[in-house]
């Protein structure tokens, strides 16, 4: 079996094809998610050169790399759990050796692979997070002067000219420029600043209050129910970044879709719009693909530009 082709390819290119090559078998929507998550198993958790020894491997050794890695992952019976993989790596044999007549290799990596013959919807195919994604997309950042300007002249204003919310005029300023650099749609700042001003949110600030932001995001306008989630995030975050990540629609759709790609926790949509638990979300997300040396500012600029690469909206800025 020569798997030297596909090992010059990138995960989400072979995912890809792999994904088109399950549609064509005549299996079931439910058994081709389970085989194009479950296959890759030691890729996520191994990393890329102990899959493919256990794809060039035979069954026998297969499975002793699969029965090890299971071992320090799972608190499930791993001798129990082997077989199902093992089964996996089987059919990846079998799509390896079927592209010999090039019949998969017209991949569309990254987005809206479609299966008309087993019904399923458009599937957005993201790479898993790690070291190196991690550092791909701060890289990107990097390069966005638009930005890192914009970044720059919110630290300078919450950090060095307007640090405290005891003067309206003060909170007036941030409000406005947050609204403005980020588009958060909030059409009365004033009642916006006069409602963060009685929360005399100072000292909660200082201390990392993360009940503070469900606080700031509820807020009456003549008499209607607000909600400024994204922005309270926002505003918080801004004046102690360690301590508050932003919520943000991309940010949310990403951890939506890695809870149900690879069930990194079990959470409810309606968690993340709740800021402790969609701070603890993101919390056990970083656990879980050993992203700790990442603080949760960084994680959240890689999450927030992941959902922008495969989540983009047609009109609007950050939100």
């Amino acid at each position: 079996m020569d798997t030297k082709f596909w090992k010059k390819m990138n995960y989400d290119d072979i995912r890809a094809a792999y994904l088109r090559f399950l549609q064509q078998q005549g299996i079931g929507p439910n058994t081709i998610k389970t085989a194009y998550t479950d296959t890759f198993y030691l890729w996520r958790r191994g990393g890329e050169k102990l899959f493919w020894k256990a794809v060039d491997s035979n069954d026998s050794d297969a499975r002793k790399i699969l029965f090890r890695v299971l071992q320090e992952n799972t608190n499930g019976d791993a001798s129990k759990l082997v077989n199902g993989y093992v089964s996996h790596l089987r059919r990846f044999h079998a799509f390896i050796s079927s592209v010999a007549n090039n019949n998969y290799l017209n991949v569309q990596s990254r987005q809206n692979l479609v299966s008309a013959k087993n019904g399923m919807k458009s599937e957005i195919i993201i790479p898993s997070p790690n070291n190196k994604q991690v550092e791909h997309y701060l890289n990107v950042w990097k390069k966005l002067d638009n930005y890192q300007l914009q970044e720059n002249a919110l630290d300078k204003l919450f950090l060095e000219l307007c640090p405290m919310n005891t003067d309206i005029s003060d909170i007036l300023l941030k409000v406005s420029t947050l609204n403005d650099f980020y588009s958060t749609n909030i059409f009365s700042v004033y009642s916006v600043a006069k409602h963060i001003l009685s929360l005399r949110i100072d000292e909660r600030l200082k201390t990392g209050d993360v009940r503070l932001v469900d606080d700031i995001k509820r807020i009456s306008i003549n008499g209607k129910e607000r909600n400024f989630y994204s922005f309270a995030s926002k505003y918080c975050s801004h004046h102690n970044p360690s301590a508050y990540p932003i919520y943000d629609s991309y940010v949310d759709k990403v951890l939506r879709y890695y809870r149900k790609r690879d069930g990194f926790l079990t959470f409810g949509d309606d968690n993340l719009k709740n800021y402790v638990q969609f701070k603890d979300i993101l919390i056990a997300f970083r656990k879980h693909y050993g992203l700790e040396n990442y603080s949760l500012k960084l994680i959240d600029k890689y999450l927030w530009l992941l959902g922008k690469d495969y989540f983009r909206k047609k009109y609007g800025k950050k939100s």
